[in-house]
């Protein structure tokens, strides 16, 4: 499909395997921050769909999670490998909509990137279902999505909407969801699907997941936030303490949940709990 094809492209530079580590920093914080609050204790089994090159599949096989990654993407996957020093039990290529992985297999599925490029809803729901089919009873779910309105704000922070072409990206994502980058402008993205927390929130309960929180990532500090201004909060350790903290605070709260430029749904698959 064309689609995938160029999101594909886009993944082939082989930028993903620092992007947490430069502009994303702040989304990597508190997605770990989130994980460690959610994931059952190690050494329990975590299934990182689309795990892209191991940014959170290394930090928790390293703490001691038995790790599996999947991802689409070859060379993600021989990032993956060649950072992992056998920190990783298996990384392989995989698509999120048919894993190669048993039922009821694993403890915990990340999904921190596939509901990004499902662009269609039946893709998703294939997705969820294979999450829910290959968790344990009580095995949780941790599934990001992009927001609905963040290439809105990133695009008044960022300057974008004075380039042409960039408002009728904006204009797409608002009514339809549906986010394409025809120009192929690197800043931009890739084709992609952009979420209200509400339709993420009935996808997941829609599979069958019992929903235990809705939550911002990186709340509405990170929504079109200069990298210099981050790196200000997140190089100094009190500060850092306390940003996190005052995101916390506010990660469920409704009003502001779209104001953040992620959003995740933490859930569990019914019939009982992982220790």
């Amino acid at each position: 499909m064309a689609d995938e094809r160029e999101i594909a492209a886009y993944y082939d530079k082989g930028e993903e395997a620092g992007r947490l580590g430069d502009w994303g920093r702040l989304e990597f914080a508190r997605t770990m921050e989130l994980l460690e609050r959610y994931l059952p204790g190690p050494p329990a089994v975590v299934l990182d769909v689309g795990g892209a090159a191991g940014a959170y599949a290394l930090p928790l096989a390293r703490n001691g999670y038995e790790v599996h990654l999947v991802d689409p993407m070859e060379l993600h996957v021989e990032q993956a490998r060649a950072a992992s020093d056998r920190a990783l039990a298996s990384a392989r290529v995989g698509d999120a909509r048919d894993l190669d992985a048993g039922d009821a297999s694993a403890d915990a599925v990340l999904m921190l990137g596939p509901l990004y490029h499902l662009t269609e809803r039946a893709d998703r729901d294939r997705a969820l279902a294979e999450a829910m089919r290959v968790l344990r009873p009580g095995g949780l779910l941790a599934a990001a999505a992009i927001s609905r309105f963040a290439s809105t704000i990133d695009g008044l922070a960022r300057g974008f909407l004075l380039q042409p072409g960039f408002e009728r990206i904006v204009e797409r994502d608002v009514t339809e969801g549906q986010h394409r980058n025809p120009d192929r402008v690197p800043a931009w993205f890739t084709t992609a699907y952009f979420h209200r927390p509400e339709e993420l929130e009935n996808e997941v309960r829609g599979a069958g997941f019992e929903l235990r929180a809705l939550l911002a990532v990186e709340g509405p500090f990170g929504a079109g936030a200069e990298a210099g201004a981050l790196d200000a909060w997140l190089d100094d350790p009190g500060r850092r303490a306390l940003l996190l903290r005052t995101i916390a605070r506010v990660e469920a709260e409704p009003s502001l949940l779209g104001a953040s430029p992620h959003l995740l749904a933490v859930a569990t698959r019914p019939g009982g709990r992982v220790t």
